[in-house]
């Protein structure tokens, strides 16, 4: 029939024709979504496990075949589209490496682009159906939340697969009552099914599947058990099985990975003389309870560890670094994988990965790269045993630098704890749970000298990050019912899992001030940011200058002379200063801001600025011995984004010469990118570092010194401490020292081997500090 244009209409026809439902086709309206016409002719699903109904690999049937999507340039904008094409009102996250195991078949989209407005997945930009260079292992996945849109309801969503799946695994201890330590290492094996949980027929149970059941529970390893003893209890006992034939190979990252059937709900024989599977975990170091786990991994050898995790909020998470050759690097994320992640995640005393991160999810690191396109089997004890490529700087960078979360052991100290009073539930006065054998009862902390390092503990036992502040008076929160002072005297050094691994001062307590006005409080964030400083700029910048009395009258109100300029002829004489640049990266993943708001600043006449920070930076010059012969400090004169790095995240040379004319500290802020600069303290500005930029102290400005007037001739380590009073918070503090090997013989100084604190092994800091007027040029 030949198509009628709109055109040809009269405007009595068209009018009628747009009262008529049946104009030109036109279906009748119905309580249905309309059905997209981008979406015509494709079916969208979730697959793979383990997983819930609203999560999953993507899916896509077109012309009667299903496909995936390569996770290329995948963004949650996209993952919002797909949601809604699945019927979900929009997406929570999303997932990449084939977290949800690898598909088959096509790969429909690669490098999928879209705002994450359009109303089809097929308005996005791409290379194209069908063309891709991925492969299965980069299969995409995403997130939903658990809210189907109104309505709707077509061929064109979801297909729930309908065979069962293993949703979650514990051990369930088989003698004993009342309280338990926690975690349960040993008992019988049961799997969450949609009706309930059910034990594991026993029958061709080894070790492999042991291996698995451990690692998805957060050990890192299994042990024999008595199978005798527990049959023995299960003929005493009612059971029901809901698995069996379980076979694993044992590098399997969950059990619904493994070869195993379900028995059918018609089945009145289950595990016909067989008994419920039992599997002993062995904890790793930081969980170990009992005397015999501690007593057994004392027992190992205890040998300097070549890997650990950076910049994780929460523990058995972060960045991967290596040691090689003393010094710690990265690793490329090429090829990376769950089964290379749970080498490291176990190598570490956690149990099997729950996720392999790339694109430097975990934040940046710096220095070296160490390695790249790791291939582990999943079997190796260390991350150095897989095959993998040494690479040069040209090969990878930061901004691919792999991740890992792993599964950790369930311990229930977020039970012991608990904020109230707060705005929200990251935020509140901490109450903990004391009673012992006794009655359990809730009570306050004392907020004497609690601070940052406290507060990351509890917010890292609550699960809830990092700490943004630990606040000592909490009077603007509600109290509620709970009014007795119960804990005083906390102190920690902020690496502890739980309160009661820090110090204080136990059934006694002791409060300066009392009142519940006076108890301690924190305020938690997913969030932090983390200072490194700029070790070889010092190094290259540092040098000695003679300045007249009389042009130091500013610095020394600021108190950054020695204590003898008290008693110098003034304003005669001279200081002699070591002077030098200092270059402050915000690596962290938010910006670093002030813990003090803008009322609060002092405002210094003298040298023309507010100070945000009293104290900004330690510098220090030391013996070997590590007497302090010389100090100074920096109060924060301005925190504000010198340059700003677009892209991958890294020390940029920023020219200064030694000697250079002098320029105010806010002459010197010429970013590269000025749409990342947020803060400048020009007008009272706000001030801070945003993530991915840094603050340049120039070597010219007063108080970017230490007065080393009384210093004699020798051998000394240049120490220079970011943040020394963790005023604010930061991701890590580990990394906030830096280190020189520093010789002066009275007229000169060698300023060299500067490195951060934590970027050399133990044993090279131990030759370091043992040598400090060793003049090797390493620059690091």
């Amino acid at each position: 029939m030949r198509p009628v244009s709109i055109g040809q209409w009269s405007p009595w026809g068209l009018l009628l024709c747009l009262l008529c439902s049946s104009c030109l086709g036109s279906p009748s309206p119905t309580t249905a979504p309309e059905k997209r016409a981008g979406s015509q002719g494709l079916r969208f699903r979730l697959a793979g496990f383990p997983r819930k109904p609203f999560e999953g690999r993507v899916e896509i049937q077109r012309a009667g075949e299903w496909g995936t999507i390569c996770d290329d340039d995948f963004t949650l904008q996209a993952a919002h589209v797909l949601c809604r094409e699945l019927g979900f009102t929009e997406a929570t996250g999303w997932t990449h490496s084939a977290k949800y195991g690898p598909g088959t078949g096509r790969i429909w989209l690669d490098n999928l682009s879209c705002s994450g407005t359009e109303q089809s997945v097929s308005e996005c930009a791409s290379r194209g159906w069908g063309n891709s260079d991925c492969t299965h292992d980069e299969d995409a996945g995403v997130i939903c939340k658990d809210q189907r849109l109104p309505g709707f309801s077509d061929s064109n969503v979801i297909e729930v697969e309908q065979h069962l799946q293993v949703e979650e695994v514990r051990l369930r201890p088989a003698v004993g009552r009342g309280r338990r330590p926690l975690p349960v290492t040993e008992g019988l094996v049961e799997v969450r099914l949609p009706d309930g949980w059910s034990q594991v027929c026993d029958h061709g149970w080894s070790a492999q599947n042991s291996h698995v059941v451990c690692g998805m529970l957060g050990f890192p390893g299994e042990k024999r058990v008595n199978t005798a003893f527990y049959r023995l209890l299960a003929q005493r006992q009612q059971h029901s099985f809901g698995l069996h034939g379980v076979a694993c190979v044992g590098t399997e990252a969950h059990l619904s990975l493994c070869s195993l059937e379900f028995y059918r709900a018609n089945d009145t024989t289950r595990c016909p003389g067989g008994a419920p599977a039992v599997v002993s975990c062995v904890p790793g170091p930081l969980y170990a309870v009992s005397s015999d786990q501690k007593k057994q991994q004392q027992s190992k050898p205890q040998g300097e560890t070549r890997v650990r995790l950076k910049g994780g909020a929460h523990p058995g998470e972060g960045r991967v670094e290596v040691l090689k050759a003393s010094t710690w690097g990265t690793v490329c994320d090429r090829k990376w994988d769950l089964q290379a992640a749970s080498v490291v995640c176990r190598e570490l005393g956690f149990g099997s990965a729950r996720e392999a991160l790339s694109g430097a999810r975990m934040g940046q690191g710096m220095g070296a790269i160490h390695l790249s396109e790791v291939q582990c089997s999943g079997q190796e004890p260390s991350l150095w045993k897989c095959p993998h490529k040494n690479i040069t700087a040209e090969d990878c960078s930061h901004s691919q630098d792999a991740g890992v979360r792993c599964n950790l052991p369930y311990t229930g100290v977020e039970t012991k704890i608990r904020l109230s009073g707060g705005r929200s539930p990251h935020e509140g006065r901490v109450e903990v749970q004391i009673g012992g054998l006794g009655p359990l009862r809730w009570g306050l902390i004392c907020g004497d000298d609690w601070g940052t390092l406290e507060a990351m503990v509890v917010c890292r036992q609550l699960g809830l990050g990092y700490a943004n502040h630990g606040l000592q008076e909490t009077w603007y929160w509600d109290s509620g019912n709970t009014t007795e002072v119960v804990m005083s005297g906390v102190r920690c050094t902020g690496s502890e899992l739980s309160l009661d691994q820090c110090a204080h001062h136990g059934t006694h307590v002791a409060c300066k001030r009392t009142g519940t006005r006076f108890t301690a409080g924190v305020i938690c964030s997913e969030t932090a940011s983390d200072l490194l400083l700029h070790s070889a700029l010092v190094q290259e910048t540092a040098y000695i200058e003679d300045r007249p009395l009389h042009m130091l009258y500013c610095a020394a109100e600021e108190n950054c002379l020695a204590r003898s300029a008290r008693s110098a002829n003034w304003p005669y004489g001279h200081r002699r200063l070591l002077r030098f640049s200092s270059q402050i990266h915000n690596l962290g993943r938010a910006d670093f801001r002030p813990k003090a708001g803008r009322h609060s600043w002092v405002w210094h006449e003298c040298h023309g600025h507010y100070h945000s920070m009293d104290i900004f930076t330690h510098y220090d010059i030391l013996t070997p011995n590590g007497t302090k012969v010389a100090e100074g400090h920096k109060a924060s004169f301005c925190l504000e984004d010198t340059e700003c790095q677009e892209g991958e995240l890294g020390f940029k040379r920023t020219p200064v010469s030694p000697v250079p004319p002098a320029l105010p500290h806010t002459d010197m802020c010429q970013s590269l990118s000025d749409v990342s600069k947020r803060y400048e303290c020009a007008n009272f500005g706000e001030q801070g570092i945003t993530v991915g930029c840094w603050d340049l102290y120039r070597h010219d400005i007063d108080c970017q010194w230490i007065d080393i007037t009384d210093v004699k001739p020798g051998n000394y380590i240049l120490q220079v401490v970011i943040n020394p009073n963790f005023e604010v918070a930061e991701s890590d503090f580990t990394n906030n020292a830096m280190k020189c090997n520093c010789k002066y013989d009275g007229h000169r100084i060698w300023v060299h081997n500067c490195h951060i604190g934590d970027a050399f092994s133990e044993e090279a800091n131990r030759r370091f500090e043992r040598y400090p007027g060793q003049t090797s040029n390493q620059i690091i």
